[in-house]
């Protein structure tokens, strides 16, 4: 088999190569992932077979099932899904623009932004009887606006002469560490059912997805991953250096700003329904790697559907391992993510 495959479109004004091992790798992930879907709609407090489940996914089961898997199921498979593939590419991202192996949206501070935007709004909307004076489906909105206000100034602070990619991931960790400090202290100042609140959406949870919020993500989500497509080159070049891309034509400093700003759309669009699940952003690009190699190309559809996995799993084992009660998603992808994390730091020592 050869290693690529050459694709023209348009009577040959478009053409690439297509790594055959890629997609090959993306083929077996896709009915992986496929696979996956149709047994977490069909597991739960009231398992459905694989069969029934089909039928019930397009509009033909009974009308029990249809009420459990449309209403309840799906809604939180596709958010888990979506979010996956937000934070997966953008921990790509963030790693190729940093040229740290060890960089994901939660190292970075972006997370934490969003994580005090939340606790931030749980106390300044509430009223003496500790009541919210505002809808709590304005949540993810503030998740959004304080990841994305994040992301702007660990750039603004990062920029001397240019945004370097060492600047950016220490300035990175400072506010990730000041934006824990921050949390922490509304949750202290708030009262007890804000804490409570804010701790479940702190640990990373799905459990309350619904159609609307489903209607809300997916075109955001098919935006910010075709805007990453056209941006795939600029990303490969990156990695090379400062110097070679410069040398190369590429405006360095302009496809930094653009990329991390993409990065962190990803990321907040991502926590602001799931909350802060941790580690996906870390471990599905890894995992991608050692797949199909550094290429962004590969990486991005890989790294993708990895991370799609890697949160529907989480999810899946959050509300079946421990009926009746469900445990949020961030707890298993915490307990996977952070040996991973060590195994990584274990392992670049001596670099």
């Amino acid at each position: 088999m050869k290693k690529y495959l050459p694709l023209r479109l348009g009577k040959g004004r478009i053409s690439f190569l297509v790594d055959t091992k890629a997609a090959l790798i993306v083929l077996i992930l896709l009915l992986i992932t496929v696979t996956g879907f149709v047994f977490s709609a069909g597991a739960g407090e009231v398992i459905i077979g694989p069969v029934d489940t089909l039928k019930t996914i397009l509009g033909f089961g009974d009308p029990m099932n249809q009420l459990i898997i449309q209403s309840f199921r799906l809604p939180r498979i596709v958010i888990a899904l979506l979010v996956g593939i937000s934070l997966a590419v953008a921990g790509a991202i963030l790693q190729n623009l940093v040229r740290n192996p060890l960089a994901s949206p939660d190292v970075i501070g972006i997370t934490g932004g969003a994580s005090v935007a939340v606790v931030l709004f749980l106390t300044l909307f509430s009223d003496s009887n500790h009541s919210l004076t505002v809808s709590l489906n304005w949540m993810p909105a503030a998740a959004f606006v304080g990841a994305m206000i994040t992301a702007f100034t660990v750039y603004f602070l990062s920029w001397k002469n240019g945004a370097s990619s060492f600047r950016l991931i220490l300035i990175g960790i400072g506010m990730s560490m000041l934006a824990q400090s921050l949390t922490t202290l509304f949750m202290i100042k708030g009262p007890i059912y804000q804490a409570a609140q804010a701790n479940v959406w702190i640990t990373g949870s799905i459990y309350a997805a619904d159609w609307k919020q489903v209607q809300i993500l997916w075109p955001v989500t098919l935006i910010l991953m075709l805007l990453s497509i056209l941006l795939m080159r600029n990303i490969n070049i990156q990695e090379f250096g400062d110097e070679i891309a410069v040398g190369v034509g590429s405006p360095v400093e302009w496809n930094r700003f653009a990329l991390l700003l993409l990065s962190a759309a990803l990321i907040a669009s991502a926590v602001s329904f799931s909350g802060m699940i941790g580690f996906v952003g870390l471990m599905a690009p890894h995992m991608a790697r050692r797949l199909v190699g550094s290429g962004f190309g590969a990486l991005l559809p890989v790294s993708a559907l990895i991370g799609g996995l890697l949160v529907m799993l989480a999810d899946l084992a959050g509300r079946t391992l421990f009926l009746p009660l469900e445990v949020p998603a961030g707890v298993f992808t915490a307990t996977i993510g952070a040996p991973y994390f060590i195994y990584l730091l274990y392992k670049s020592r001596n670099s």
